[in-house]
Order: C-alpha cells, then sequence, then structure tokens
C-alpha cells in the first residue's frame, strides 16, 4: 500500500506541476498563470476538488498515442468563493495549448452537469487554441456536447467566462453564450477567424489584438463585459461578482447588512442634475449617491457608454441599475445600448434581481445608419425585455423621458411596479420645441414675427402637457417626490414588492426579436 501511496503522490505532483518545468516557464513568460495559479486565486484557500484529474485521451495517430498527459488539457472540479460552492473548469495551455479533444470535452460535460444538478455557478477559464486538430470530428462533437449545456444551464445557474489567452473558431461560441465575460488586456483574444484565415480570405492584414482582443471586445462588439489589464484584478472581480449573484434561478441574491442608513438625505443630488433638461451631467454620480455605501459594480463600461448598466446594493438587497447616461450621446438610445440593456434586464429577471430604471432620455438616436441597421427590431429587443420581466421593477424619472425612448425605459404602460418621478421631470411625445414646430406649423410660418410666435406656442405647450405633475395626475407616475429622499423611496418600494409573484402565459417560449 506504501508502495502504490507513493506511485498516487507523484502523479498528483506531476499534475500540479505539469508535465515540463519548460512549459511553465514559457507560459509564465507570456505573462500568464498557469491554471493552478488561477484556481489558487480565485477560490478560497484549500477549497478546491478536482474531478478526472487523471484522465487521458484514447485517440491514436499523429503522434497522439506517445503523448497522453493526465488531465488531457483541461483541469476540472469545484471549491467555493466565500463559502459559497462554485464550479470550474480552466484550460491549461502547457498541454496541447489547452486544444480540446474528445477526453477533454468530457471532463468539462461533466463538471457542468454536476454544476447544473448541484445549483451552483459556473466557471471557465478560458486559455486553449480551439479544437484538437488530430481527433478531427470528435473534437467539434465536445464543442456540441459544451454549447448544449450552456444553452440548458442559461437562466438555470450563473455561467461566467474568463479568457485568459487564446479564445478561437467554435471555442468563442461557449462564452458567448454564457452570462459574462472577463477579458484581460494583451494577453486574451476571441475570433471566429484568425489574422490567417482573415488575410487568405480578404486580403487584409490584422493583428490578433486588433482582431479580437480585449480592448476590441469590451469597446466594439459589446462581447466583453468586464476588461481587466491583469489576471489577479480579473480574478478578484470575478469573486466580487459571484458575491452578488444567486447560486442558480431558484434563491434570492445574497443579502448583505449595511451601515448606510435606509433613510439617508441625499442632499448632493440637488447639485448633481441640472434643471436644464440640455445641460449634461454623469448619471454614475447620481448611482453612487443612492446606492449602498457609493459601492456599484458596472457592466460594460466602455460598450455603448449612453447606456449604464450596474449591479449594486439599496439596503442591503442586490438590485440591477439601468440609466440613461446624458454625457454619451445626450443619453439617447440607439442599437448598441438597446442591446445592452436587453442582456441585463433579461439576466436579472433570469436571476431574481429587482430592476431599478432611472430616466433622463431624449428618444431614440436618429440618423439613416441606425435605421439600415435595424434599430426598429433590435431597440425593440429592450422593450421585449422589459415586457416579459417578472421580478420587482420600479422607475425613476430625473427630467426629460420623450417618446418610445420614455416607454421602453420601463414606463408604467409596460408594467413596472411603481414609477416616481423629480419635480424636474419632462413626459411627453417630443421635446416641446419639435411639438410646436409640428403642431404649430402654419401658424408660425404665418406670423410676422415667427420666433416671438415660436416661443409662445413652446411656452403654451410645456404648461399644457409638459409640467412636472402631468403624469401623475393621469396616474402614470405614482409620486413626485424630493430627489434627496430617491434612496428611501426606492428602498422602503423594493422591501414591499419582495415577495412579489408574478405569472407569465403559459408558453414554450417567447419569440423575441434577435
Amino acid at each position: 500500500m506504501r508502495e502504490r501511496l507513493g506511485e498516487l503522490a507523484a502523479l498528483q505532483t506531476q499534475m500540479q506541476t505539469g508535465p515540463d518545468p519548460a512549459a511553465t516557464e514559457r507560459q509564465h513568460a507570456r505573462g500568464k498563470l498557469t491554471v493552478r495559479e488561477r484556481l489558487a486565486l480565485l477560490l478560497d484557500k484549500g477549497s478546491f476538488t478536482e474531478v478526472e484529474g487523471l484522465r487521458r485521451h484514447r485517440a491514436t495517430g499523429f503522434g497522439l498515442e506517445a503523448r497522453r498527459p493526465h488531465g488531457d488539457g483541461v483541469v476540472t472540479g469545484w471549491g467555493t468563493v466565500d463559502g459559497r460552492q462554485v464550479f470550474v473548469y480552466g484550460h491549461d495551455f502547457r498541454i496541447f495549448g489547452g486544444a480540446l479533444g474528445e477526453a477533454h470535452a468530457q471532463k468539462i460535460h461533466k463538471i457542468m452537469d454536476l454544476a447544473e444538478a448541484a445549483g451552483a455557478p459556473l466557471v471557465a477559464l478560458s486559455d486553449g487554441a480551439g479544437a484538437r486538430i488530430q481527433e478531427g470530428v470528435t473534437a467539434l462533437a465536445g464543442y456540441g456536447g459544451i454549447f448544449t449545456r450552456n444553452v440548458r444551464c442559461s437562466g438555470v445557474i450563473p455561467q461566467i467566462s474568463v479568457i485568459l489567452g487564446p479564445c478561437a473558431g467554435g471555442a468563442a461560441y461557449s462564452p458567448a453564450l454564457t452570462d459574462f465575460v472577463f477579458m484581460v488586456r494583451g494577453t486574451a483574444q476571441m475570433y471566429i477567424t484568425g489574422p490567417d484565415v482573415v488575410h487568405a480570405v480578404t486580403g487584409e492584414r490584422v493583428g490578433h489584438d486588433e482582431l479580437g482582443g480585449a480592448d476590441v471586445h469590451a469597446a466594439r462588439s459589446g462581447v466583453s463585459t468586464f476588461l481587466h489589464d491583469d489576471e489577479e484584478s480579473c480574478l478578484q472581480d470575478v469573486r466580487h461578482l459571484l458575491s452578488m449573484l444567486p447560486a442558480n434561478n431558484r434563491e434570492l441574491p445574497p443579502h448583505a447588512a449595511t451601515d448606510d442608513p435606509a433613510d439617508r438625505v441625499c442632499d448632493a443630488l440637488l447639485d448633481l442634475v441640472p434643471t436644464d433638461p440640455q445641460q449634461v451631467y454623469d448619471m454614475r454620480r447620481v448611482i453612487e449617491e443612492v446606492v449602498d455605501d457609493g459601492d456599484w459594480f458596472e457592466l460594460h463600461e466602455l460598450w455603448a457608454p449612453n447606456l449604464v448598466v450596474a449591479l449594486a446594493r439599496l439596503g442591503g438587497q442586490v438590485v440591477g441599475v439601468v440609466a440613461n447616461q446624458p454625457m454619451a450621446g445626450a443619453g439617447a438610445l440607439d442599437i448598441a445600448a438597446s442591446e445592452k440593456g436587453a442582456r441585463f434586464v433579461q439576466f436579472c429577471d433570469s436571476f431574481n434581481i429587482p430592476l431599478v430604471t432611472l430616466v433622463d432620455v431624449p428618444g431614440f438616436l436618429p440618423g439613416t445608419d441606425q435605421e439600415h441597421d435595424g434599430i426598429i427590431r433590435r431597440g425593440a429587443k429592450l422593450l421585449y425585455a422589459y415586457c416579459n420581466a417578472t421580478v420587482p421593477r420600479v422607475q425613476v424619472i430625473l427630467r426629460k423621458a420623450y417618446g418610445g425612448a420614455y416607454i421602453v425605459m420601463d414606463s408604467r404602460s409596460i408594467g413596472c411596479d411603481l414609477s416616481f418621478a423629480w419635480p424636474t421631470n419632462e413626459i411627453a411625445v417630443m421635446g416641446a420645441q419639435g411639438a410646436a414646430n409640428v403642431v404649430f406649423r402654419r401658424e408660425i410660418a404665418a406670423a410676422d414675427d415667427q420666433e416671438a410666435a415660436r416661443a409662445r406656442r413652446v411656452a403654451e405647450y410645456k404648461e399644457e402637457l409638459m409640467h412636472p405633475y402631468y403624469a401623475a395626475e393621469r396616474g402614470l407616475v405614482d409620486d413626485v417626490i424630493d430627489p434627496r429622499h430617491t434612496r428611501e423611496v426606492l428602498i422602503r418600494s423594493l422591501r414591499m414588492l419582495r415577495a412579489k409573484h408574478a405569472q407569465l402565459p403559459e408558453r414554450k417560449h417567447g419569440n423575441q426579436p434577435v
């Protein structure tokens, strides 16, 4: 027995250190940690339990039969983050470049099935070269099994992808199917076809980072939810995100005690938001002032900056915040902002996270580019997501809320539970200037002093249809509140709605605009 235990210990040591010390040195030379080092940063100390660490492939041909390292290039198992159970798999780039073969895929299938059965989050640490070419179609079938499980677990358990190296070809679709994607600048790349293929087909020369680097996906494509400069800070933020998420769709998000009083008066809001609807301000500062301890976690910070989406806490309860950002494009909704908001609203609804919507929107962004690229179809995604959401929903209108964008930003007419407005609110089909030009076009054109006639009609339109109590008088706003009491009003409302239960019609699924 002692001899057998010695053999086992030697195998375990080899699994921990890797098959070749030079491979570890090369990994570090690239500025990357090994998979074991990553797991040590992600999980609580000593909590990791490995599954199928001794697994080896059975493939033959192209020299594979002579190379059968234990683990087959992926480490799978479970551990804890702040004492809460989490399942994880991570590619080991030192073995076959982290490429996926049959045995490799089966290990991932196993841990995904366990995560689903246990009802706990799944974190994927991606650092692999795609499908293992030597294994042919069996490698591709392995990806199919991963994608199927990604979809089956969608809305059931939180799924987080952390891109720490290459993620190319079919491998890129799994992160796209998960809830959140973290990327590390300088080492992470995601693309369907690499630079060589792009050059061969189109003649265009492009580098790996320029084609699919972390900055590209964080600011342009919207694939990456979070962007980091190093693996340590990235994995620390994965832990922080997990602390705000429920384990599965049958639980509420974890409550956290706070010393921030629920009835704290937010005096700073009186100066943060100008009364002039044309003057810009930073919506982020409004969110920071209202939420617990000024602590909030923004998603997609660099993509579609005209809409802010974030996780935060109010009275210790996790909430999802959706807010127009006047500092970017006046806060108007466009294609990217609509898709960003829709994705976030759907996630919050899937995992029982209440929604707080802060509105200051002049409308949808006009232009031929927006129309031709499908703003009708793609803008409808945000509308669909809100209409379909059954979690508690509270709307606060800070200033302007015009046209269809007002409706889409979780208005009472599409089902928000409570709507509040500041005394600076202006809710209308369009701004007073535009409305006067349409309604009184002939009168203004015939006037001797057109500017005076226009100014008179603008003032009249504002007084009749855009005064701050117009919507409240018609029951479309529940109350006009003192901005300083916004935090207290939100916390009281969410506490009342905590046990909300809403039932959607029985159906297989809706046909949302995609």
